[in-house]
């Protein structure tokens, strides 16, 4: 059966096309153009005026709903999946946290099975490891109990029980061993990334060469530029204006990135260099003024949610966001005030291509995955369609 999404605006997300149409069939897009044809034996829904874009693609995300990928069940995979859904996510990559082997195993098993049962929510594309391999210094709100340095006795057996579902693998890239690991990821398909790392700008030179070519949540866990002896030294944010093709991702809620550094890295980056993140928390479409648990119940850090971003108790570092992705492309359209086609193209196509899937992801394309949202001119989710499926309406 097919169906058609008719009266809407097309972001494809290169160009607005307009009023236009999208028609798919068997979880494909099979058609796609201005105006309104009469199909025959077509379902049809009616943007109504609004836009139709891709689905959004978050690279970068720990839960939601008050769920954390680490919770150790099944159910909080597929609870969170479905609250990221309901905010325009039609795939996302559950990110870990530092933690003992043993939980980060567990977390394997049930993504498998999670993922065969998850037929209501986001999509999974596979695990983002986020550490342990860490600079100290810049832990963030990692747990310091479980940082360390890598070592091939202890990778290799993670890569032994996470074949086939780890998608990428961020770490700090000064540490010793890590540019053999680096090497040891690209070679298994698995993207390497840079985080919570207190590397010098050359450090990252040498990295990108290796293959590190992604920044995590720029401008947060990340050295700068410091001073010894008198010397200037730069250092991984320098790096991401310097490394042309270096790729970075942004926390779209305007509080970890405000609006003027927004403004300045699209400026320098572009939108082909930026992929929008929500690096949620389970408190992510959850109510404010509460404490919640980042990472897993059984072994997690508690966050208190105020002012719609999360904090360590103290509130001397964020732990994480409570951003969906709806409000990181709102972020990027109202508040640094791009174009609406770069908004989309920052957390669809964008992210498509850094994770290596844009021949099905990521644009409204003939032969491409039928996910697709309809949302309004503040980017409020109408319609959410995964695979063909409506997993959402509004």
């Amino acid at each position: 059966m097919k169906t058609k999404i008719f009266n809407g605006v097309l972001i494809t997300p290169y160009r607005n096309r307009g009023l236009g149409y999208v028609v798919t069939e068997n979880g494909k897009i099979v058609d796609i153009g201005t105006g309104n044809p009469d199909i025959p034996d077509c379902e049809e829904i009616d943007a109504k005026g609004k836009y139709i874009a891709p689905g959004f693609i978050d690279i970068h995300t720990h839960g939601a709903g008050n769920h954390d990928f680490m919770d150790g069940t099944v159910d909080a995979f597929l609870g969170a999946a479905r609250m990221h859904a309901t905010h325009g996510t039609t795939l996302l990559y559950p990110t870990t946290l530092t933690s003992t082997n043993e939980l980060l195993f567990e977390t394997f098993d049930l993504y498998e099975t999670a993922k065969a049962a998850n037929k209501e929510g986001s999509a999974f594309g596979g695990l983002h490891l986020e550490g342990p391999y860490f600079a100290p210094e810049q832990k963030g709100a990692q747990d310091p109990r479980y940082l360390r340095n890598p070592v091939p006795e202890e990778y290799n057996e993670i890569f032994e029980r996470g074949k086939g579902i780890i998608a990428r693998w961020s770490l700090a890239p000064e540490l010793e061993g890590a540019f053999t690991f680096g090497r040891e990821l690209v070679k298994r398909g698995i993207i390497p990334a840079i985080a919570h790392t207190n590397a010098l700008y050359e450090e990252v030179e040498e990295a990108f060469e290796n293959g590190f070519h992604l920044l995590v949540h720029f401008y947060s866990c990340m050295s700068t530029i410091t001073r010894k002896n008198a010397l200037r030294y730069a250092g991984v944010i320098e790096s991401g204006y310097g490394i042309e093709e270096m790729n970075m991702e942004i926390i779209g809620d305007g509080i970890h990135v405000p609006k003027p550094l927004l403004k300045i890295v699209y400026g320098i980056k572009g939108a082909e260099h930026i992929a929008l993140v929500t690096d949620s928390m389970r408190g992510a479409g959850m109510p404010e003024g509460r404490n919640y648990m980042l990472g897993s119940l059984k072994d997690g850090q508690m966050m208190k949610v105020v002012d719609g971003v999360a904090k360590l108790l103290d509130e001397s570092a964020f732990g994480g966001s409570v951003a969906t992705m709806d409000r990181c492309v709102r972020t990027m359209y109202k508040t640094a005030e791009t174009p609406l086609t770069d908004a989309v193209r920052m957390a669809t196509s964008t992210p498509a291509r850094i994770m290596g899937i844009s021949e099905k992801k990521g644009s409204l394309v003939r032969g491409k995955d039928a996910d697709i949202v309809i949302f309004d001119d503040n980017i409020n989710i109408a319609m959410t369609m995964i695979n063909g499926n409506i997993i959402y309406m509004a």
